[in-house]
């Protein structure tokens, strides 16, 4: 028997705030995380912007020997992992932990223990590579981590896939749960990847914005966008079967009824031709959920703010929902004001659409100025709205075309 999945727990850290309060404040109040450079010297660097993390100090969180122990994207998984588990209620006391799931996935992983060994391994020669260099590099540990530190004893992994691991993490996790594998999965994203050789590798691969305007950089479906703004951060929502949160009387703050995922098999960076595999994993959502397009009120598009992606995901949706209810429904990227958080952005935008939900708001794309006819959507222009959204899909798309849909519903 199919079981229900509801969403009982969120966390966050995040360029808008170190917790979920902070994070959804900013969202609502249209603020921008995005700023200069501080985590390394951009001097020489063509994009001199990004969105940080900002008044994160690691022994607020960790004694400092644990804290030189663990990369960064797995200090972010675990300090959002806590405050999810944390709002959940839950009680590892009298939980079955075996029955309590990790997945939490990563775009990039350790990238910055990877960049400080491998420069230690050239300048000073191999025996002055750490022997943490491997457990804190890998991209399993964020999840690896969350576990330990939760006590979380059934299934762990991490999925990867580029920029839409976050979504696929929630999307596997609640057919954990939905099929009866599990009870309760922390799932989610993290990314630290704001470093001298991401910066380097994105900026050369165009995908980067060079704009010095950090009101002007993020800018998804505008005509005048010209890539994404690197992020960081973690996000982690737990979800849990419906009957089991009922029975402890848990706070529900959406639930979780379809999930889509597909392959563009095409390209290693461009979407497909009209966003078509993106279209499927929509379709694919709602036909598990039993939803019908003029059902759907709000989606939160992946809208990184490059030119293609923003361009196709538009027509992704109107594929998927039909031209008439494409036209009707609201379309906002969070990105204006998150950055592009990569492997974290499906998770943290998974929150955004339960909140949403829990308090009957829609949330702007901000810093939206010069209207694309190739994006003639409803994108929600720098206002937010208030509105009962019965049903909302959060999609991502990531590097190696790989699609993911998750659709949220107003709990009942």
């Amino acid at each position: 028997m199919e079981r229900r999945v509801v969403i009982t727990g969120l966390g966050a850290i995040t360029p808008l705030g170190n917790n979920v309060e902070e994070f959804w404040k900013g969202i609502k109040e249209g603020k921008c995380g995005i700023d200069q450079i501080t985590k390394f010297d951009a001097s020489e660097f063509k994009v001199k912007l990004a969105a940080e993390v900002k008044g994160y100090n690691p022994e607020d969180y960790f004694d400092r020997r644990e804290a030189k122990r663990l990369d960064l994207f797995s200090q972010y998984a675990m300090v959002a992992s806590r405050e999810a588990w944390k709002d959940s209620g839950l009680d590892k006391e009298t939980e079955n932990m075996e029955r309590v799931g990790v997945v939490v996935g990563s775009g990039i992983g350790g990238i910055q223990t990877i960049e400080t060994e491998n420069r230690k391994c050239n300048e000073k020669g191999p025996d002055r590579v750490s022997p943490m260099y491997i457990p804190m590099g890998i991209l399993n540990m964020a999840t690896g981590n969350v576990a330990i530190d939760i006590g979380a004893k059934g299934e762990s992994m991490a999925m990867v896939t580029a920029c839409a691991s976050g979504t696929h993490c929630i999307g596997e996790s609640f057919r954990m749960i939905k099929h009866g594998y599990q009870d309760v999965v922390l799932a989610g994203g993290t990314e630290a990847g704001i470093t001298p050789l991401s910066i380097a590798g994105f900026t050369n691969i165009k995908a980067l914005t060079k704009a010095e305007d950090k009101n002007r950089a993020s800018i998804p479906f505008d005509k005048e966008r010209s890539g994404f703004v690197m992020a960081e951060g973690a996000g982690v929502v737990v979800l849990e079967e419906y009957e089991h949160a009922k029975a402890r009387g848990a706070k529900i703050y959406a639930e979780i009824v379809g999930y889509g995922a597909t392959s563009d098999a095409y390209h290693i960076t461009s979407p497909a031709p009209g966003g078509e595999g993106g279209a499927r994993a929509m379709k694919l959502a709602m036909e598990e959920a039993n939803v019908k397009p003029e059902e759907i009120t709000y989606i939160n598009a992946h809208g990184t703010s490059t030119h293609l992606n923003d361009s196709c995901e538009t027509q992704a949706i109107k594929t998927a929902l039909g031209e008439e209810n494409a036209r009707k429904v609201m379309v906002s990227s969070t990105k204006g004001h998150t950055g592009h958080l990569l492997g974290a952005a499906g998770a943290v935008e998974a929150i955004i659409c339960s909140k949403a939900i829990e308090e009957g708001f829609v949330p702007a794309t901000i810093n939206y100025k010069v209207p694309d006819e190739e994006c003639d959507l409803d994108v929600v222009p720098n206002e937010g709205r208030k509105a009962e959204i019965k049903y909302a899909i959060s999609n991502s798309l990531g590097f190696g075309g790989h699609n993911s849909s998750l659709l949220f519903k107003m709990s009942d």
